[in-house]
């Protein structure tokens, strides 16, 4: 019998428990994946403390928006997909059927293809990331040379995607974070200036970067602590996209500021680009090009086997000087 990690109640991580459960067979318009590997997400900690955006709807629950894994059955109405192949899932709320499993059943319209000549643990590191990063970088926020972008958190895995995409395209990447020693990993991901806390205000040192053009742009996980630093130095019509509460706080909206600038602030949530299709579509085909290209990878930091699930969790929310993706692997 395939085996799952399953949570009974909003407990955290820690009420996770591995457990046994019959194999489903995949209904219409669904397949069924052996999951060969999953990534962990911050989002996934929120949900288990509801804090999320999102509710179970029942539990038990599994845990998980991101895996890879091997086609092993196929629902009537599912065309163009063959036992055998590997796919991936795509960044969708999946409610209380989640990817902590041997054996995960999913609605075919949110998987895609693996891409060619990665691993199983690149493959179910991909889409979550790139796909947060590539709707309001490239596609609302058009980078491009002459655009500056702030991406604050950026060691965070959508946050070292929303650079690489944007040195891709040629903007001017400006990167946050609280330790000085992750600035070289910041650089290598595509970061033109890497802005430590505490070294000087920060709206500052931004103005004096874009030569007084300000920020076309803030891709921002933290919350109430952050918005403020950098609101002075928005440019006109910048937008800030809100994806996080790091800091467990919601922002008050620094209101003087961006009536100023004109800007807009956009409580942003993949999903709602991941259930337009043709948006979608965009996403995938810029991703499978740039990843084709060498010009973004997976970054891995470290992989646990599957009794290490809430090891794993431990890990991910201690200080690390090392970034990446956390993967938990079947059979390691």
């Amino acid at each position: 019998m395939p085996r799952a990690w399953v949570i009974h109640n909003y407990s955290g991580y820690q009420g996770l428990s591995l457990e046994t459960f019959d194999e489903q067979a995949p209904g219409p318009g669904e397949i069924r994946l052996k999951v060969e590997a999953f990534a962990l997400n911050w989002g996934d900690m929120d949900l288990m403390c509801d804090r999320y955006s999102f509710s179970f709807r029942e539990f038990p629950a599994r845990i998980g928006i991101e895996a890879a894994g091997i086609v092993d059955a196929v629902g009537p109405g599912v065309s163009g997909i063959e036992p055998g192949e590997r796919y991936c899932t795509l960044p969708y709320f999946y409610y209380d059927r989640g990817a902590s499993t041997e054996s995960l059943v999913i609605d075919a319209h949110y998987v895609t293809k693996a891409p060619p000549n990665l691993s199983a643990v690149e493959s179910a590191s991909i889409w979550m990331q790139y796909l947060t990063a590539y709707f309001p970088i490239v596609e609302i926020s058009n980078a491009a040379p002459g655009k500056h972008f702030l991406i604050t958190a950026a060691t965070g895995t959508a946050g070292t995607a929303a650079l690489q995409i944007g040195k891709h395209c040629g903007a001017t990447m400006i990167a946050t974070s609280r330790y000085s020693y992750n600035r070289a990993y910041l650089e290598d991901a595509g970061a033109d200036h890497v802005l430590i806390a505490g070294s000087g205000d920060l709206a500052d040192q931004l103005r004096e970067i874009t030569n007084g053009h300000g920020i076309d742009a803030a891709f921002d996980p933290i919350g109430a602590g952050m918005i403020g630093q950098y609101a002075p130095a928005l440019a006109r019509d910048a937008r800030i996209y809100f994806y996080g509460t790091l800091d467990e706080e919601l922002p008050t909206l620094p209101m003087t500021e961006m009536f100023q600038a004109n800007a807009v602030f956009q409580p942003y949530s993949v999903f709602n680009y991941v259930e337009n299709e043709a948006m979608c579509a965009k996403g995938k085909a810029f991703i499978y090009a740039a990843l084709s290209s060498g010009a973004i990878a997976p970054r891995i930091d470290r992989i646990f086997p599957m009794e290490g699930y809430r090891d794993a969790w431990d890990y991910l929310k201690a200080p690390r000087k090392s970034h990446g993706k956390v993967v938990v692997e079947i059979g390691l």
